[in-house]
């Protein structure tokens, strides 16, 4: 596949790339590169891993992806081990693409083509390097973020940047659905980034070490909400932890389990309430926070779909005095 001659304001030398990467995330720049008029040598993914309830072993989406298009697939345990290596070597790659790969990339395998690799990164680096930069930017109530392509060094998210691509982060968003955005942004970056290495014009420039902040891998205890704290602050979690690792409450009374899909800032007419009380208003459910209520607009019981507040209370009776924990 080619890619419009029509996007190119100068002629281009094209490389010979070699692309890292593994979640869905990293799918729309795969076909963007695909469909771009450099060549794709190979794809380097993780390997498959038991998926679902029925644990069976799924390709990861990238690997999907890449035999779609036709791309020879490597899946190594570890990509610095020496199979891998003359895999790679064999494809003779000039320039490596990382998106989202998920293994420590060792010098042997960054020094392997003669450009070396350059990765897209989701955040305005130096901020938030790390496993989860945009739940921790929606957390943190960053009204901004962005792709950032820099190179593949030995630390962590710390090569120099080339390319910087920003997008405000929306005032409702989910990580997931800012995700999905930055996904395709990345895309246009990295083609971008591409281009200006292969002519020559591509320009790095250093981090810099003042503004660093970390974005480490997220757990359970991330999605554990404290009620007394104030409900924007609440909001910002679930939003932050849709739909990793996911915001689970438990009904006291009811004893229920269900996860909040999303949420508003509710009412304030209803003056204060203990944290954690739960209250039903016109088919609303409502949670009390350290300052005011939350309305849980979507909401999944455990083994059901997500559906609207409206809709469970129609099957579902909230006890009086009802309070939420956190499992």
């Amino acid at each position: 596949m080619r890619r419009s001659a029509s996007r190119r304001a100068t002629p281009t030398a094209d490389l010979r790339l070699l692309y890292f990467g593994t979640p869905d995330f990293a799918v729309p720049a795969l076909r963007a590169l695909a469909s771009s008029s450099h060549t794709l040598v190979g794809v380097v993914s993780q390997p498959d891993r038991p998926r679902g309830r029925g644990r069976t072993l799924d390709g990861t989406p990238v690997k999907i992806a890449a035999t779609e298009i036709g791309v020879d697939v490597l899946q190594p345990e570890k990509v610095g081990d020496e199979s891998a290596l003359a895999w790679m070597r064999a494809r003779e790659p000039e320039l490596g693409v990382v998106v989202a790969f998920g293994q420590f990339i060792p010098k042997s395998v960054r020094e392997l083509p003669r450009l070396g690799l350059i990765n897209a990164h989701a955040s305005l680096l130096p901020r938030w390097r790390g496993a989860a930069p945009i739940e921790w930017a929606i957390d943190a109530g960053d009204p901004r973020t962005g792709i950032s392509v820099m190179r593949v060094v030995k630390e962590m998210d710390a090569g120099d940047v080339c390319l910087v691509r920003e997008t405000a982060i929306g005032a409702d968003e989910t990580a997931g659905e800012v995700s999905a955005r930055l996904a395709e942004l990345a895309a246009q970056a990295l083609l971008d980034a591409v281009d200006q290495l292969a002519n020559g014009r591509a320009v790095f420039a250093p981090q810099g070490s003042v503004r660093v902040t970390l974005a480490p891998k997220l757990d359970r205890g991330f999605a554990q909400l404290d009620f007394t704290q104030p409900a924007e602050r609440l909001l910002r979690r679930i939003r932050a932890a849709t739909p990793r690792p996911g915001v689970d409450i438990e009904l006291v009374r009811a004893a229920k389990r269900m996860r909040i899909v999303r949420a508003k800032l509710g009412p304030d007419h209803f003056g204060h309430a203990r944290p954690g009380a739960l209250r039903v208003e016109a088919g609303r459910l409502l949670l009390a926070a350290g300052d005011a209520y939350l309305e849980l607009e979507q909401i999944q019981l455990a083994g059901k779909r997500p559906m609207r507040a409206d809709e469970l209370l129609r099957g579902f009776r909230v006890p009086d005095a009802e309070e939420a924990r956190t499992p």
